[in-house]
């Protein structure tokens, strides 16, 4: 009897050795999740199924594991690279606008009729907190309140503010240019927002008369 139970249990093992030896390399894997994926969904309005297309840096973010130290740093390389600079060096626009904007989380879905940038809204409260006196807001991202003033920019036109303001441009324009898995939208990069627009949040968050910064 103990001799027929040692047999089954060996023939079990076989079998399961057998399947494990038969299952999928973890590329086909990748390759059949990655069909199953983009069949379910479509093109419809102006939501394309190329959405689904990944770049470098959503790739390797995509993973079960981090980019490593090269890989993340060719990441930010690249972004840093795309971020286009504002016309003139002009990168204050209207904080009264960029409010608007940044409570604003319309655009880009395929019930909109265009995917013309001055359709879409910045959605900023949906990560952060931008006034004290707001009881809903996001907290993906840090509080918003105070940006300009807690570093020190009473000028957003001095020299000495330039490294911040910069810093804030290329954090909106590609915000993987800081980090490699970011979750914040590129705006300036994906064509999200238009220059003006950036331009106008810009003033939100730098502008010492914006509400942010009282």
């Amino acid at each position: 009897m103990n001799t027929h139970r040692i047999l089954l249990a060996g023939a079990a093992v076989a079998a399961v050795l057998a399947g494990c030896a038969t299952a999928p390399a973890p590329a086909e894997l990748d390759a059949q999740a990655s069909k199953a994926i983009k069949s379910s969904f479509r093109d419809q309005g102006i939501a394309k199924v190329d959405r689904l297309a990944q770049d470098l840096g959503q790739a390797a973010c995509s993973s079960d594991k981090a980019p490593d130290e090269a890989l993340a740093d060719k990441i930010m390389a690249e972004a840093l690279y795309s971020v286009k600079w504002p016309a003139n060096g002009q990168y204050l626009g209207d904080w009264r606008a960029g409010e608007k904007l940044a409570q604003d989380g319309r655009g880009m879905t395929w019930t909109d009729s265009s995917a013309d940038p001055k359709s879409n809204g910045g959605n900023c409260y949906n990560c952060h907190q931008i006034d004290k006196k707001e009881i809903s807001y996001g907290t993906i991202g840090p509080s918003l309140w105070n940006y300009g003033k807690t570093r020190g920019v009473s000028d957003p036109a001095s020299p000495t503010a330039a490294p911040i303001v910069q810093y804030t441009w290329v954090k909106l324009w590609n915000s993987k240019a800081y980090s490699a898995c970011s979750n914040m939208p590129r705006f300036g990069h994906k064509n999200l927002l238009n220059e003006q627009q950036l331009r106008d949040i810009m003033a939100l968050l730098l502008d010492p008369k914006s509400p942010v910064n009282q």
